[in-house]
């Protein structure tokens, strides 16, 4: 017989197990990923890197082009790693590698904010760990240091507060999406605006969109949503979840100027078929801003894997063209 210790109670195949004690089993060895130091001293292809603590349960991982100039100021960049909100890491193989080279090709000082995972906590628990760390950056606007968390010279010294951009993938798309909603109503330090969001493959399930679920999107939100609000049908009528469902806010309440949208033609996770409902709908919200949609002839968060393939170069160059754009 089994002892407790060894109960399954909830599992989605190559990433995460819950036993009836409270473990976590992750398969981080089936996706690749294992964690690696920065490089605080000596740059790592076109960066410099190094570790931060923001509080006791947020951290991130800092990264500085190699050539910057002392008294150059730089658009800051605060990345949200993927993962299904349960696996993955700012300080783990690929998200390194990945946020080390949107530093070096863009020309920005970025941040790459390490959360806290579900199971163990819920989703509205992570998105609050993402908006202390974007909270965190926005603090250091104000050169004199105040409060309990201490500021950090790359960003002091070096970012320019007037060109602040979020970017993700997957689940870190749906966490931009979140933190850009949340800072159209609640204000940032400093007053701090956000330039532009980059919304990359969201983490969104859409019930107007063909939804699979056998397939791993419905799997991964099936066992770590929170438990259903009053009137919810589905997992996919949380507003967490679904931008577009009855529950959610106005879309008129992103706090942006500008936002990217970035689909997959050949997403077998996410289907591309939800990139224009949504567009459709920030335009009808009445937001203010400008969306733009890019459509990728490749998979789910490909150019995270695959960063020298051609779709991924021109992703990149997407990229640099909306935080560089002149005249915003």
């Amino acid at each position: 017989m089994a002892s407790g210790n060894n109960v399954v109670v909830k599992e989605v195949d190559d990433y995460f197990r819950l036993y009836k004690s409270g473990r976590v089993e992750r398969f981080y060895d089936v996706h690749g990923s294992f964690y690696v130091p920065p490089s605080p001293e000596n740059p790592s292809a076109g960066a410099f890197s190094k570790d931060v603590t923001i509080s006791p349960h947020v951290s991130a991982r800092l990264y500085l082009p190699e050539n910057t100039a002392a008294g150059q100021k730089l658009p800051v960049l605060v990345y949200y790693h993927g993962g299904g909100f349960c696996i993955e890491s700012a300080f783990f193989t690929w998200i390194h590698r990945y946020v080390n080279s949107l530093a070096s090709d863009l020309n920005v000082v970025a941040v790459s904010v390490d959360y806290r995972l579900a199971p163990e906590v819920d989703v509205p628990t992570i998105y609050q760990d993402c908006w202390t760390a974007l909270q965190w950056v926005a603090s250091h606007a104000d050169e004199i240091s105040s409060g309990a968390n201490s500021k950090d010279s790359w960003l002091t010294d070096f970012g320019d507060f007037g060109k602040v951009f979020l970017a993700g993938d997957s689940a870190g798309g749906n966490i931009v999406y979140h933190m850009t909603m949340r800072a159209g109503k609640e204000t940032l330090h400093n007053q701090i605006k956000i330039t532009g969001s980059i919304i990359a493959y969201p983490y969104f399930l859409i019930r107007d969109i063909d939804i699979d679920e056998e397939g791993l999107a419905y799997k991964i939100w099936a066992n770590i949503c929170p438990p259903l609000e009053s009137g919810l049908l589905s997992p996919i009528d949380s507003p967490l979840i679904n931008p577009l469902c009855e529950k959610a806010p106005s879309l008129s309440g992103l706090g942006c100027s500008r936002l990217l949208l970035c689909m997959g033609k050949k997403d077998y996770v996410i289907p591309i078929e939800i990139g224009g409902p949504f567009v459709e709908g920030v335009k009808k919200s009445g937001w203010k801003g400008e969306v733009e949609f890019v459509e990728i002839d490749e998979g789910h968060a490909f150019q995270i894997y695959k960063p020298e393939s051609d779709e991924a170069k021109r992703l990149m160059k997407c990229y640099a063209a909306f935080i560089h754009r002149v005249n915003t």
